[in-house]
Formats: C-alpha cells, structure tokens, sequence
C-alpha cells in the first residue's frame, strides 16, 4: 500500500472518531450502559454508512445467531452473515436441522423443519444432503463438479447460497419433488436453480 493509501486510512479513522466523539456520554456519572452501547451503536452505523453496509449490518444485526434483525444488504444477504462472509459463517452463527447433521441460518433451519414434519404428516419424506458449505467446501465441490456457468454443477467459491447457510440440497423422490413444488413456497423455499431440481433456497 502506498502512502496515499495510507493517509486515506488515517483520515477515515480521524472522521469516524470524530463522529463517535460527538455521542459521546455527558460525563455526569449518570449514564447507563444501556444508553451508552445505543449511542456508541447508532454513532458506528453512521460512521461507518456508504462503506457497503457490511459493517453497518453488523451493528444492525449484532445477533446473529438469533437471525432477528430483518435487514437485508442490496443482494438479500442477512446482514449478521454479510457480515462474516460467504462460507466463512462460524458454528455459533448457524441453527441445527433437528435430527439431520445438518445447520441453516436459524430462520431456515426452522422454516425448513417445519417443512418436513408437515411433509412426513403427508406421508412425504424430504432427505438432506447438502446445507451451510464452507468456502473451501465450495472450493472442492467447483474443482469436482465444474462451475455451473461452464456446464457444471457448483456456483463459484464465494457466491453460492450454501455459503450463506440458506441453501439445501434435498433427497426428494417423484413425490417429493410434486410435493416441494406444490407447498415450498409456503415455508420460504424456492426451486431457483435450473438443472438442480434437489437445490432449494431460503428466501429472507
């Protein structure tokens, strides 16, 4: 990096403690945490606005397991994974698949749970074979199956649902598939990948 990379760098320090200065408490010995972690949280967002959102949507959805916050980044990212990246989302950020092995961003992990107990009432079975892939899992999985853009089956490393913890490759038999294709919507997933009848995506 060349020195005018680095004095950029430090007059962006010096805006964003300047605008974190301006929140900063009255010194009457009466603030409370609560208060003070809202303002220093609001003052962070600020400063931080038109950088992408990401550190943005960390301070929005600061929890992330939780999967709460509702705010979505321009390509309908959630916020709290934005923020780590794509297939680099850590343990704790992902909710288990009851009884599968499996983990999803926790509102698809239970969208997709409800999914297939309704399913089994209808004497359906909907089988996993894929969810949350790490990037390096999407790195083996492209040098395998080639890239889909060049006739393969794998999304390039980096851009792939799974990354996010929202994708599932499913084990759908003839009447599973009918079945996915009739009521999936309903539970949030969406068949969107064509060649891939198996890959459903989670819908913020």
């Amino acid at each position: 990096m060349g020195v005018d990379g680095i004095a950029a760098i430090g007059q962006r320090i010096a805006a964003i403690q300047a605008t974190l200065g301006s929140f900063a408490p009255a010194t009457t010995g009466t603030t409370t945490a609560s208060s003070t972690g809202t303002d220093f949280a609001r003052a962070l967002e600020l400063a931080v606005a038109g950088t992408g959102g990401t550190v943005a949507g960390t301070v929005a959805g600061a929890g992330a397991a939780s999967g709460t916050s509702g705010t979505l980044t321009a390509d309908g990212v959630p916020a709290e994974l934005a923020a780590y990246g794509n297939g680099r989302i850590p343990e704790a950020a992902l909710a288990p698949v009851d009884g599968t092995g499996h983990r999803l961003w926790a509102p698809a992990a239970d969208s997709l749970e409800r999914l297939r107990a309704d399913a089994a009432r209808a004497g359906v079975s909907i089988g996993i074979t894929d969810s949350y892939r790490s990037y390096e899992a999407q790195v083996d999985v492209a040098a395998r199956k080639g890239l889909y853009s060049q006739g393969g089956l794998a999304a390039v490393p980096g851009t792939s649902d799974h990354g996010w913890g929202m994708a599932v490759d499913l084990d759908l038999d003839d009447a599973a598939q009918s079945w996915m294709r009739a009521n999936a919507g309903r539970y949030g997933f969406v068949e969107d990948t064509p060649r891939e009848p198996w890959h459903w995506a989670y819908q913020a």
